[in-house]
C-alpha cells in the first residue's frame, strides 16, 4: 500500500507539472499562442489533449479516494481482529502474536511479566448479569491501557485474564505501573454507581536460568496470581 501511494504521488506531481509547464509556455510564446488561436486543427489537438490531461487527473484523484477508502477499511478490519470486542484492547489473538516473535528463542534480557486476575468478574456476573460484568472488563481494561503508555504491551488474555508485557524492564518500571493502576482503581472503586474493580496479579521479572522461553515466563507469573504470598489490590 505504501508503494501505491508513492508512486500516486509521484503521478500527481509529474502531471501538475506537465501542466505547468505547458501553461507557462502557451502564455509566454506569443507565437505559438497565435497559432493555437488560428489554426482549428492545432487548437483541436490542443483541446484532445487538454481533455486527456484534465481525465487523468480526475482518475488519479479517484485512485487517491479508493485508495483512502481501502486503507480505512483495512484499518477498521485490523482492529476487528486484534481488539477484544469487549474490552477494546489487544485480543487473545495479538497477545498470541507479540509472544510469537519470542518462541523457540532464549528469552531476551529485561522481559518482564505480569499476569492479572479480575477476581470480582464472576461474581458481578453472577449476581449483576453479564452485561455488569462486561462493563467492569471495559473500567478495569482502559485503566490498564492508559497506564500501560510508554510503559507496556497490554491485553485480555481471555475470560477475566489480563497480561502486561515489558521490553528492557526493571523493578522500577514495575512498580510504577502497578502503583498506577492501583491509584487508578482506588479512584474508580471511590466513585458512587459503579463496580468496584478487584484484582490480583502475578509478576515474574529476572527469574535466571530455569526461565528458559517466554511461555515459561507467563506461565510463572500466572502461577504466582494463585501462591500463598500473593499480590491482591481490593
Amino acid at each position: 500500500m505504501k508503494k501505491f501511494d508513492t508512486f500516486k504521488t509521484i503521478q500527481l506531481i509529474l502531471f501538475i507539472c506537465i501542466t505547468a509547464v505547458s501553461l507557462f509556455v502557451i502564455l509566454t510564446d506569443k507565437e505559438l499562442y497565435q497559432l493555437i488561436a488560428s489554426d482549428v486543427h492545432i487548437r483541436m489537438l490542443c483541446i484532445v489533449l487538454w481533455i486527456a490531461l484534465g481525465l487523468s487527473f480526475f482518475f488519479i484523484f479517484w485512485d487517491f479516494s479508493l485508495f483512502s477508502s481501502f486503507k480505512r477499511e483495512y484499518r477498521e478490519l485490523d482492529f476487528a481482529l486484534s481488539s477484544d470486542p469487549v474490552s477494546g484492547i489487544a485480543n487473545r489473538y495479538s497477545c498470541d502474536s507479540i509472544i510469537e516473535k519470542y518462541l523457540d528463542k532464549p528469552i531476551p534480557d529485561g522481559i518482564g511479566c505480569i499476569m492479572f486476575d479480575l477476581t470480582n468478574l464472576q461474581k458481578v456476573n453472577q449476581t449483576y448479569g453479564h452485561t455488569q460484568g462486561n462493563e467492569l472488563i471495559r473500567e478495569f481494561s482502559g485503566i490498564l491501557q492508559s497506564t500501560s503508555l510508554n510503559f507496556c504491551f497490554v491485553g485480555r488474555n481471555g475470560g477475566n485474564k489480563f497480561i502486561a508485557l515489558f521490553k528492557e524492564c526493571n523493578n522500577e518500571k514495575l512498580n510504577n505501573f502497578l502503583e498506577r493502576i492501583e491509584v487508578k482503581v482506588e479512584r474508580h472503586n471511590s466513585l458512587e454507581g459503579t463496580y468496584p474493580i478487584f484484582y490480583r496479579y502475578g509478576i515474574a521479572f529476572e527469574e535466571g536460568p530455569s526461565i528458559r522461553s517466554i511461555t515459561d515466563l507467563i506461565a510463572l507469573s500466572n502461577k504466582r496470581i494463585y501462591n500463598e504470598d500473593t499480590y491482591e489490590t481490593t
